[in-house]
């Protein structure tokens, strides 16, 4: 579930738009977050970004007394690891103190079930970087939903997404087919609802960041 990525962090009051542009022989969705400060968009690399802290603190404040679960500022991988003899809540561990890695991990728990949240990664094997063709596959149907959640989580954020394949030394992905399987399932959760911790956590990042919500209208102005 490793989700490394660069982003443009933007402050201030937040308006978004959305671009469809031909990247490297196909097609992206590249959602754009606008803000002035002092007449000027800033660009931070994710290592300095602020508003990391303001993650934290939020997705705390919203679930550790309800579900025992806290976000941790990883050093390395991901992983996600329930409360034990050594530390008595779950933790959500999201990888170099990424905002985006922070997203991604959050949306896998948003889909856990009851069970699969008192194991270790949910119990799942992580099938890691260089998968071939078959794998690859399998690895993007598994992704479909919390990308989908991650989505909306961003959007409700005032950030940018790209769907993540993470497969750099493996079978070429079918970028533009995940994108479009990604947008379908987003789709289906703004007409018939998201996971209801994800749309705890929607609402949340919605009124602290002043972002308009995540519905099906948004969605399909999104194309």
């Amino acid at each position: 579930m490793s989700h490394h990525l660069a982003e443009r962090v933007a402050f201030g009051t937040i308006r978004h738009l959305s671009v469809t542009r031909l990247v490297s022989g196909y097609m992206q969705q590249i959602f754009v977050a606008n803000a002035q400060v002092n007449n000027t968009v800033s660009t931070l690399d994710e290592d300095f970004d602020p508003q990391v802290d303001e993650l934290i603190a939020l997705f705390d404040n919203t679930f550790a007394d309800t579900f025992n679960t806290r976000l941790i500022r990883g050093e390395d991988e991901p992983i996600y690891l329930p409360a034990d003899k050594d530390t008595p809540y779950h933790r959500i561990v999201f990888a170099h103190g990424f905002f985006s890695s922070a997203l991604h991990e959050i949306s896998h728990w948003c889909i856990a079930g009851k069970k699969r949240r008192l194991l270790e990664d949910y119990g799942y094997w992580y099938c890691p970087d260089g998968r071939d063709e078959s794998q690859q596959k399998a690895f993007e149907q598994v992704e479909i939903k919390p990308q989908a959640v991650e989505w909306a989580l961003t959007l409700s954020a005032g950030r940018c997404f790209r769907v993540s394949t993470d497969n750099l030394n493996g079978a070429e992905p079918d970028r533009e087919g995940f994108t479009e399987a990604v947008y379908a399932q987003l789709c289906q959760y703004a007409e018939t609802g998201f996971p209801p911790r994800a749309m705890t956590l929607m609402k949340a990042l919605q009124l602290h960041f002043n972002t308009a919500p995540v519905n099906a209208e948004l969605v399909r102005n999104l194309r």
